[in-house]
């Protein structure tokens, strides 16, 4: 990847008493199974306890300029997206709004280095019965949205259609003046691995799911049928 010089816009905008200004450190084309993205990685410093990054990857595809493209915010989750966990639904979103956004020819996917569901760790305390809220909690997870906004006022996209089920990333997104046209479910079949999962997430968390289990050798309605 290659260096990319900081403009005044990017220096000027999204520093915060907690958070350092957002820096765009590399750019480069990525070939991918849904198409060549042009691959855009930022980075922020951020103050909690102590002095930290955050990291995120931004794959573009198309001319994100012209009215609100497609757009999906996702965290990094290791087990479902490497090793086909089957207790979560992270890979299957990730693949399914990687379609939705090359059949649509434009679009991008704002990827966020933070371990989504803490791997071992959480893992355990499920093992003992402890649900997905309770968890985080206790291992202090807790998702921001705040870098992802950072990035699209970066990138002078101000208007999006979000590919979410999760009200908060609406909200989260508005409250920093994005723009959300509309909210697009991605949606994927829950398994018997995960289903109690899902079911915290719409339960406990609002999130917008249907909990269909698909028929055997056919996929769940995903965000394909409803573009």
């Amino acid at each position: 990847m290659t260096s990319m010089p900081m403009s005044t816009h990017q220096h000027r905008a999204r520093a915060t008493p907690q958070t350092g200004a957002l820096r765009r450190i590399a750019s480069a084309r990525l070939p991918t199974n849904w198409g060549i993205f042009q691959a855009m990685r930022f980075e922020r410093e951020w103050w909690t306890a102590g002095r930290t990054a955050e990291r995120a990857l931004a794959l573009l595809l198309g001319d994100l300029s012209q009215g609100a493209p497609l757009l999906r915010i996702h965290s990094q989750c290791l087990t479902g997206e490497v090793f086909g966990s089957l207790r979560c639904d992270c890979g299957g979103q990730l693949n399914l709004a990687m379609q939705a956004i090359a059949q649509e020819g434009r679009g991008l996917m704002i990827y966020e280095f933070q371990e989504g569901r803490g791997i071992g760790r959480a893992c355990e305390l499920k093992e003992v019965g402890i649900d997905t809220i309770e968890a985080n909690r206790v291992l202090g997870f807790g998702r921001d949205f705040s870098l992802a906004a950072a990035i699209l006022h970066d990138l002078r996209v101000p208007r999006v259609r979000l590919l979410t089920n999760n009200p908060r990333k609406v909200r989260a997104l508005n409250d920093a003046g994005i723009e959300i046209v509309e909210r697009l479910p991605c949606e994927v079949g829950s398994t018997a691995h995960s289903r109690a999962y899902l079911q915290d997430e719409k339960h406990k968390m609002g999130h917008a799911l249907s909990l269909e289990i698909p028929a055997p050798g056919h996929a769940a309605n995903g965000i394909e049928v409803q573009l």
